[in-house]
């Protein structure tokens, strides 16, 4: 069931950003894993601007595209932790765990074939 519109989605996608970028300070993450968040809210940032929906500004990706993108970065997330060595520090795993399984389930949720420029919510 696909109960999150396009432009909700782009709501959940700028306070994605916001998270990212708050993370490092909040929760006093170690320096790999809060440069890491700095960058994912750089490239989340760039990827939510650049597709085709009404918060889009440049309208470069489909949101089709947008949603392909989403369903790599949420189970790597659940795994960056492992894969960059800091699984051993409990804050900055569960923090990118969780935030992986937040974008698993906002993508399984969101209809990415929303008609882009039609949205009426």
């Amino acid at each position: 069931m696909k109960i999150i519109s396009a432009r909700h989605h782009g709501y959940l996608d700028f306070l994605t950003v916001g998270i990212f970028l708050l993370a490092p300070t909040l929760l006093d993450l170690s320096q790999t894993p809060a440069i890491l968040a700095y960058v994912l809210a750089g490239v989340h940032l760039m990827v939510t601007l650049a597709s085709d929906f009404s918060l889009g500004m440049f309208k470069m990706l489909a949101f089709t595209l947008h949603g392909w993108i989403e369903r790599i970065v949420g189970p790597t997330l659940v795994a960056i932790p492992f894969i960059l060595g800091f699984a051993d520090e409990p804050v900055a795993r569960n923090f990118y765990m969780a935030m992986g399984v937040i974008i698993i389930i906002a993508g399984l949720l969101t209809n990415y074939q929303e008609a882009q420029n039609t949205e009426k919510d």
